[in-house]
């Protein structure tokens, strides 16, 4: 009985790599085991050097040609690309030649096994010789909130060395501009995605990162993100715990003037501001309660328009 062909597409999104891009390309491997056959894809995420004509130049095939628009939106119209190639695995890795390339081969097998639907290369951080020991912290720091929000057990979040199966890529849809890393997690830990991680070791250094100018830009970026994701996937839990918070700090002043008006009517009279602080917060607590209903109704409406957008997916790519 003959096994079904498993097509990989490695997407590289690239702004002006013409001078890293060909470093890309020689190490992607291939051939690999359990993959019939691989297909290169270049996102030119308004490139205005030679990057794609060293692509041209270099064998690439297939590409997604359009005005800049972020990294985001350039990984979301790669994935889109692929599965209209015909992929069951995608593989995306950076113009920068940051990613060891030859490892892809490593990245794809937890699927091709049927054990993962997201494999994520663990950079391991603690060893890229030109992260800041701040940097580091930093980065450590946030994967692990970010697991918290997600419900997941990600090694290295922020990494975009990955692999995603046809069905992983078909459920998860990208709506920041900023990184769809954050973003794919936190929508996959609350799809019931499996995600596995795979221990990598970085190439060296070859320009600064365009997509955040120091590293607290990135962490206000990334909480941003994360912030966002769990309230798109768990409002209720959010808007609860606040409503909550008020509630009882709330109750603290409103029955400090009940007791005195019950026990001393002239002198509860005189703690009025009791009365309007306690009010203000039992308020604030009901509008939080209010917000948690009206936001979970979103979410609920939100579930359904994606449960049909993957159904759309799936009669377009074939699934």
């Amino acid at each position: 009985m003959n096994e079904k062909p498993v097509k990989l597409v490695v997407q590289i999104p690239c702004l002006n790599e013409e001078k890293t891009l060909p470093a890309v390309l020689e190490k992607i491997p291939k051939k690999i085991p359990g993959i019939s056959s691989i297909d290169i894809l270049v996102i030119d995420d308004g490139c205005t050097d030679n990057t794609i004509a060293v692509a041209k130049k270099l064998g690439v095939k297939h590409f997604v040609l359009r005005p800049h628009r972020g990294l985001a939106r350039s990984f979301q119209d790669g994935v889109n690309k692929a599965l209209a190639m015909g992929a069951d695995i995608i593989v995306n890795t950076d113009g920068d030649n940051q990613y060891p390339q030859e490892r892809i081969a490593d990245l794809v097998q937890p699927i091709i096994a049927g054990k993962a639907d997201i494999v994520i290369a663990d950079r391991q951080v603690k060893k890229i010789a030109h992260f800041s020991p701040a940097k580091k912290f930093l980065q450590k720091m946030g994967t692990k909130v970010l697991n918290l929000a997600a419900g997941t057990n990600v090694a290295d979040a922020p990494s975009g060395f990955r692999a995603y199966s046809k069905e992983a890529a078909i459920r998860l849809n990208v709506v920041t501009r900023f990184s769809y890393t954050m973003e794919t997690v936190i929508q996959a830990g609350n799809k019931n995605l499996v995600i596995a991680s795979v221990p990598v070791e970085t190439n060296p250094k070859t320009r600064e990162s365009r997509l955040f100018k120091s590293s607290w830009e990135h962490v206000r970026k990334s909480g941003t993100a994360i912030v966002r994701g769990f309230v798109m996937y768990k409002p209720y839990a959010l808007f609860f715990s606040i409503g909550l918070l008020f509630l009882l700090i709330g109750l603290v002043p409103f029955l400090r003037w009940l007791y005195f008006l019950h026990y001393d009517r002239a002198h509860g009279l005189r703690h009025i501001q009791s009365l309007l602080a306690g009010s203000v917060l039992l308020i604030a607590a009901f509008i939080s309660f209010t917000l948690g209903v009206v936001s979970d109704l979103i979410r609920i409406n939100r579930v359904l328009i994606e449960e049909s957008l993957e159904q759309i997916k799936r009669s377009r790519f074939g699934e």
